[in-house]
Protein backbone atom coordinates (compact mmCIF):
# COMPACT_ATOMS: atom_id res chain seq x y z
CA UNK A 1 0.00 0.00 0.00
CA UNK A 2 1.65 3.66 -1.54
CA UNK A 3 -0.11 5.22 1.10
CA UNK A 4 2.93 3.64 3.89
CA UNK A 5 5.39 5.57 2.36
CA UNK A 6 4.06 9.04 3.04
CA UNK A 7 4.14 10.81 6.17
CA UNK A 8 0.48 11.54 8.16
CA UNK A 9 -0.52 13.86 10.67
CA UNK A 10 -1.56 12.25 13.94
CA UNK A 11 -1.45 14.27 17.02
CA UNK A 12 -0.67 17.82 18.04
CA UNK A 13 2.90 18.08 19.18
CA UNK A 14 2.01 19.32 22.54
CA UNK A 15 -0.07 16.16 23.33
CA UNK A 16 2.54 13.89 24.00
CA UNK A 17 3.85 14.14 27.70
CA UNK A 18 4.24 12.01 30.13
CA UNK A 19 1.46 9.80 29.85
CA UNK A 20 1.40 7.33 26.51
CA UNK A 21 -1.53 8.48 23.61
CA UNK A 22 -2.98 6.06 21.67
CA UNK A 23 -3.92 7.25 17.98
CA UNK A 24 -4.94 5.03 14.92
CA UNK A 25 -3.51 5.41 11.42
CA UNK A 26 -4.16 3.82 8.27
CA UNK A 27 -5.93 0.68 10.30
CA UNK A 28 -3.68 0.15 12.55
CA UNK A 29 -3.06 1.45 16.59
CA UNK A 30 -0.18 3.10 17.47
CA UNK A 31 0.84 4.48 20.28
CA UNK A 32 3.23 7.95 21.07
CA UNK A 33 5.35 8.53 24.22
CA UNK A 34 8.27 10.24 25.29
CA UNK A 35 11.73 8.10 26.27
CA UNK A 36 14.08 9.33 29.14
CA UNK A 37 15.53 12.16 26.30
CA UNK A 38 12.58 14.01 25.75
CA UNK A 39 12.18 12.39 22.34
CA UNK A 40 8.95 11.00 20.99
CA UNK A 41 8.35 7.81 19.63
CA UNK A 42 5.90 5.68 17.94
CA UNK A 43 5.04 2.46 17.92
CA UNK A 44 3.06 -1.04 17.51
CA UNK A 45 0.42 -0.36 20.21
CA UNK A 46 0.95 -3.86 21.24
CA UNK A 47 3.15 -5.56 23.33
CA UNK A 48 5.18 -8.15 21.05
CA UNK A 49 4.97 -10.85 24.56
CA UNK A 50 0.98 -11.26 24.64
CA UNK A 51 0.26 -8.59 22.86
CA UNK A 52 -1.88 -6.00 25.30
CA UNK A 53 -2.07 -2.15 24.51
CA UNK A 54 0.85 -0.82 24.92
CA UNK A 55 -1.25 2.57 25.44
CA UNK A 56 -2.68 1.07 28.50
CA UNK A 57 0.82 0.82 30.02
CA UNK A 58 2.85 3.80 31.83
CA UNK A 59 6.38 5.63 31.15
CA UNK A 60 8.75 4.27 33.84
CA UNK A 61 12.73 5.67 33.81
CA UNK A 62 12.00 6.80 30.67
CA UNK A 63 11.04 3.48 29.11
CA UNK A 64 7.68 1.95 27.95
CA UNK A 65 6.27 -0.33 30.59
CA UNK A 66 3.97 -3.04 29.58
CA UNK A 67 0.37 -2.86 31.64
CA UNK A 68 -0.07 -6.50 31.47
CA UNK A 69 3.83 -7.94 32.62
CA UNK A 70 5.64 -4.88 33.40
CA UNK A 71 7.86 -5.42 30.45
CA UNK A 72 10.09 -2.28 29.61
CA UNK A 73 10.82 -1.41 25.77
CA UNK A 74 13.81 1.59 25.21
CA UNK A 75 13.18 4.29 22.37
CA UNK A 76 14.43 1.57 19.86
CA UNK A 77 12.34 -0.94 20.76
CA UNK A 78 14.30 -3.23 22.62
CA UNK A 79 12.93 -4.97 26.11
CA UNK A 80 15.41 -3.77 28.42
CA UNK A 81 13.39 -5.45 31.68
CA UNK A 82 11.38 -8.45 32.56
CA UNK A 83 10.32 -7.88 36.22
CA UNK A 84 9.23 -11.82 36.60
CA UNK A 85 13.34 -12.84 35.61
CA UNK A 86 15.22 -10.70 36.89
CA UNK A 87 18.16 -11.31 35.80
CA UNK A 88 17.68 -12.49 32.46
CA UNK A 89 18.65 -10.40 29.44
CA UNK A 90 16.28 -9.81 26.60
CA UNK A 91 17.90 -10.98 23.04
CA UNK A 92 17.45 -8.66 20.58
CA UNK A 93 14.45 -10.39 19.14
CA UNK A 94 12.14 -9.06 22.03
CA UNK A 95 11.28 -5.66 21.10
CA UNK A 96 8.33 -4.03 20.09
CA UNK A 97 7.47 -2.57 16.22
CA UNK A 98 8.90 1.04 15.80
CA UNK A 99 8.29 3.30 13.94
CA UNK A 100 9.57 6.77 12.31
CA UNK A 101 8.43 9.90 13.88
CA UNK A 102 8.71 13.76 13.48
CA UNK A 103 7.35 17.07 14.73
CA UNK A 104 6.42 19.74 11.52
CA UNK A 105 3.98 22.48 11.30
CA UNK A 106 3.12 21.94 14.92
CA UNK A 107 2.12 18.08 14.33
CA UNK A 108 3.23 14.96 14.99
CA UNK A 109 3.88 12.75 11.83
CA UNK A 110 4.38 8.74 11.80
CA UNK A 111 5.61 6.95 8.52
CA UNK A 112 4.60 3.19 8.51
CA UNK A 113 6.98 2.12 5.59
CA UNK A 114 9.61 3.39 3.78
CA UNK A 115 9.26 7.00 3.07
CA UNK A 116 9.05 8.06 -0.61
CA UNK A 117 9.58 12.14 0.34
CA UNK A 118 12.08 13.58 3.29
CA UNK A 119 8.80 14.72 5.76
CA UNK A 120 5.80 16.09 5.73
CA UNK A 121 4.75 18.49 2.98
CA UNK A 122 6.91 22.03 2.78
CA UNK A 123 4.87 24.74 3.34
CA UNK A 124 5.30 27.63 0.94
CA UNK A 125 6.18 31.64 2.94
CA UNK A 126 2.47 32.25 5.03
CA UNK A 127 1.47 35.14 7.51
CA UNK A 128 3.46 34.60 10.76
CA UNK A 129 0.69 33.93 12.78
CA UNK A 130 -0.46 30.81 13.23
CA UNK A 131 -3.54 29.28 15.03
CA UNK A 132 -4.04 25.54 14.92
CA UNK A 133 -7.76 24.41 14.98
CA UNK A 134 -8.60 20.56 15.55
CA UNK A 135 -8.48 17.84 16.14
CA UNK A 136 -12.00 17.02 14.11
CA UNK A 137 -12.83 13.41 13.89
CA UNK A 138 -15.10 12.92 10.97
CA UNK A 139 -16.85 9.15 10.08
CA UNK A 140 -15.92 9.63 7.04
CA UNK A 141 -12.79 9.15 4.65
CA UNK A 142 -9.32 11.47 4.23
CA UNK A 143 -10.09 11.95 0.72
CA UNK A 144 -13.89 13.34 1.35
CA UNK A 145 -12.70 15.74 3.51
CA UNK A 146 -9.73 17.20 1.69
CA UNK A 147 -12.58 17.14 -1.37
CA UNK A 148 -15.02 19.37 0.48
CA UNK A 149 -11.97 21.58 1.66
CA UNK A 150 -11.25 22.18 -1.94
CA UNK A 151 -15.26 22.63 -2.90
CA UNK A 152 -16.09 26.29 -3.52
CA UNK A 153 -19.78 25.15 -4.91
CA UNK A 154 -21.11 24.56 -1.71
CA UNK A 155 -20.28 27.79 -0.23
CA UNK A 156 -24.06 29.46 -0.55
CA UNK A 157 -25.86 26.24 0.81
CA UNK A 158 -23.61 24.75 3.37
CA UNK A 159 -22.55 28.50 4.68
CA UNK A 160 -25.05 30.42 3.86
CA UNK A 161 -24.69 33.84 5.77
CA UNK A 162 -21.40 32.74 6.99
CA UNK A 163 -19.11 31.76 3.58
CA UNK A 164 -21.90 32.30 0.69
CA UNK A 165 -25.20 32.76 0.39
CA UNK A 166 -27.52 31.69 -2.35
CA UNK A 167 -28.01 34.69 -4.68
CA UNK A 168 -24.23 33.85 -5.34
CA UNK A 169 -24.51 30.12 -5.99
CA UNK A 170 -22.97 30.09 -9.17
CA UNK A 171 -19.33 29.15 -10.05
CA UNK A 172 -17.75 31.04 -12.19
CA UNK A 173 -14.82 30.32 -14.72
CA UNK A 174 -11.70 29.74 -13.39
CA UNK A 175 -8.58 28.77 -14.20
CA UNK A 176 -6.89 25.38 -13.33
CA UNK A 177 -2.97 24.26 -13.67
CA UNK A 178 -1.06 21.78 -12.30
CA UNK A 179 2.53 21.72 -10.36
CA UNK A 180 5.36 20.05 -11.99
CA UNK A 181 4.86 16.89 -10.01
CA UNK A 182 1.22 16.73 -10.78
CA UNK A 183 -0.54 18.88 -8.12
CA UNK A 184 -3.53 20.68 -8.96
CA UNK A 185 -3.86 24.47 -8.17
CA UNK A 186 -6.91 26.67 -9.10
CA UNK A 187 -4.59 30.52 -8.68
CA UNK A 188 -7.15 32.77 -8.24
CA UNK A 189 -11.12 32.25 -7.32
CA UNK A 190 -13.68 35.18 -6.10
CA UNK A 191 -16.21 34.26 -3.70
CA UNK A 192 -18.64 37.06 -2.45
CA UNK A 193 -18.94 36.19 1.55
CA UNK A 194 -21.19 37.37 3.96
CA UNK A 195 -18.38 36.74 6.60
CA UNK A 196 -15.13 35.74 5.44
CA UNK A 197 -13.49 36.15 8.40
CA UNK A 198 -14.05 35.96 12.24
CA UNK A 199 -13.01 39.79 12.30
CA UNK A 200 -15.08 40.42 8.85
CA UNK A 201 -17.72 43.10 9.85
CA UNK A 202 -19.83 42.72 6.73
CA UNK A 203 -20.17 41.32 3.25
CA UNK A 204 -17.07 41.05 0.59
CA UNK A 205 -15.40 39.87 -2.04
CA UNK A 206 -12.44 37.55 -1.73
CA UNK A 207 -10.17 35.92 -3.70
CA UNK A 208 -9.20 32.12 -3.08
CA UNK A 209 -5.90 30.45 -4.11
CA UNK A 210 -6.14 26.45 -3.80
CA UNK A 211 -2.91 24.39 -4.12
CA UNK A 212 -3.43 20.17 -3.21
CA UNK A 213 0.23 19.54 -1.26
CA UNK A 214 -0.46 15.90 -0.84
CA UNK A 215 -3.06 13.49 -1.53
CA UNK A 216 -4.55 14.33 1.86
CA UNK A 217 -4.06 17.70 1.91
CA UNK A 218 -4.38 21.09 0.78
CA UNK A 219 -3.88 24.68 1.13
CA UNK A 220 -5.99 27.57 0.39
CA UNK A 221 -4.97 31.40 0.26
CA UNK A 222 -7.83 33.92 1.11
CA UNK A 223 -7.38 37.89 0.67
CA UNK A 224 -10.07 40.42 0.39
CA UNK A 225 -10.77 42.54 -2.16
CA UNK A 226 -10.25 45.47 -0.10
CA UNK A 227 -9.32 45.70 3.84
CA UNK A 228 -9.56 42.95 5.98
CA UNK A 229 -6.62 40.39 7.02
CA UNK A 230 -4.57 37.66 4.72
CA UNK A 231 -4.98 34.47 5.73
CA UNK A 232 -3.78 30.83 4.73
CA UNK A 233 -5.65 27.84 5.58
CA UNK A 234 -3.45 24.20 5.68
CA UNK A 235 -6.29 21.23 6.48
CA UNK A 236 -3.75 18.20 7.59
CA UNK A 237 -6.28 15.42 7.54
CA UNK A 238 -5.34 11.67 9.13
CA UNK A 239 -6.59 8.56 7.51
CA UNK A 240 -7.66 6.78 10.69
CA UNK A 241 -9.60 4.36 8.95
CA UNK A 242 -11.12 3.83 5.76
CA UNK A 243 -14.05 5.61 6.86
CA UNK A 244 -12.58 7.74 9.38
CA UNK A 245 -10.33 10.12 9.32
CA UNK A 246 -8.70 13.30 11.82
CA UNK A 247 -8.31 16.33 10.48
CA UNK A 248 -6.68 19.97 11.60
CA UNK A 249 -6.76 23.27 10.31
CA UNK A 250 -3.60 25.38 10.42
CA UNK A 251 -4.46 29.06 10.15
CA UNK A 252 -1.76 32.08 8.70
CA UNK A 253 -3.03 34.50 9.20
CA UNK A 254 -2.22 38.90 8.82
CA UNK A 255 -4.82 39.56 12.08
CA UNK A 256 -2.89 40.50 15.15
CA UNK A 257 -6.10 41.45 17.06
CA UNK A 258 -8.36 38.82 17.15
CA UNK A 259 -7.45 36.40 20.36
CA UNK A 260 -7.13 32.48 19.23
CA UNK A 261 -10.46 31.77 21.35
CA UNK A 262 -12.31 34.12 18.88
CA UNK A 263 -10.54 32.39 15.80
CA UNK A 264 -11.21 28.68 16.64
CA UNK A 265 -14.91 29.65 17.32
CA UNK A 266 -14.96 30.99 13.72
CA UNK A 267 -13.40 27.47 12.78
CA UNK A 268 -15.39 25.52 15.07
CA UNK A 269 -18.68 27.10 13.19
CA UNK A 270 -17.78 26.44 10.25
CA UNK A 271 -17.09 23.38 10.57
CA UNK A 272 -19.33 22.28 12.62
CA UNK A 273 -21.63 23.02 9.16
CA UNK A 274 -19.31 20.92 7.29
CA UNK A 275 -19.55 17.60 9.68
CA UNK A 276 -23.28 16.78 9.09
CA UNK A 277 -22.74 16.94 5.48
CA UNK A 278 -19.84 14.92 5.25
CA UNK A 279 -20.81 12.08 7.50
CA UNK A 280 -24.22 11.70 5.36
CA UNK A 281 -22.56 11.45 2.15
CA UNK A 282 -23.67 7.22 1.38
CA UNK A 283 -20.34 6.70 0.01
CA UNK A 284 -18.20 7.20 2.59
CA UNK A 285 -15.10 6.18 0.22
CA UNK A 286 -14.23 8.73 -2.14
CA UNK A 287 -15.58 7.45 -5.54
CA UNK A 288 -12.77 7.42 -8.08
CA UNK A 289 -14.66 5.44 -10.85
CA UNK A 290 -16.84 7.45 -12.45
CA UNK A 291 -19.74 6.44 -10.65
CA UNK A 292 -20.64 10.07 -9.08
CA UNK A 293 -22.18 12.79 -12.00
CA UNK A 294 -19.68 15.49 -11.68
CA UNK A 295 -20.46 18.59 -13.67
CA UNK A 296 -17.75 22.11 -14.76
CA UNK A 297 -17.71 23.48 -11.23
CA UNK A 298 -16.36 20.28 -9.94
CA UNK A 299 -13.05 20.73 -11.99
CA UNK A 300 -11.16 21.09 -8.89
CA UNK A 301 -12.55 17.94 -7.58
CA UNK A 302 -11.91 15.99 -10.63
CA UNK A 303 -8.56 16.76 -10.75
CA UNK A 304 -8.62 15.74 -7.14
CA UNK A 305 -9.50 12.65 -8.13
CA UNK A 306 -7.07 12.37 -11.18
CA UNK A 307 -3.89 12.84 -8.87
CA UNK A 308 -5.45 10.25 -6.27
CA UNK A 309 -5.46 7.69 -8.92
CA UNK A 310 -2.21 8.93 -10.25
CA UNK A 311 -0.74 8.51 -7.16
CA UNK A 312 -1.62 5.03 -6.40
CA UNK A 313 -4.04 5.57 -3.28
CA UNK A 314 -6.06 3.03 -2.00
CA UNK A 315 -6.63 3.60 1.45
CA UNK A 316 -10.24 5.27 2.12
CA UNK A 317 -11.27 5.35 -1.97
CA UNK A 318 -13.13 3.04 -3.89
Amino acid sequence: MVERGHWWPVALATDVGAVPVPVTLLDEPLVLWRDGAGAVQAFADRCPHRGARLSLGAVVEGQLQCPYHGWRFDGQGQCRRIPALPGFVPPADHRAVRYAVTAAHGLLWVCLGEPVTDGPPALPLLPARCVLHGPFDVATSAPRAVENFLDTAHFAFVHAGWLGDPAHGEVPHHTLVHTPDGRPVVPDYPAWQPRASASAAGGAWVRYRYEVLSPYAALLHKRPDGEGPTDAYVLWASPQQPEACRVWFAQYTSDTDTPDEALRAFQATIFAQDRPILESQTLKRLPLDGRERMCAADRLSAAYRRYLREQGITFGVC
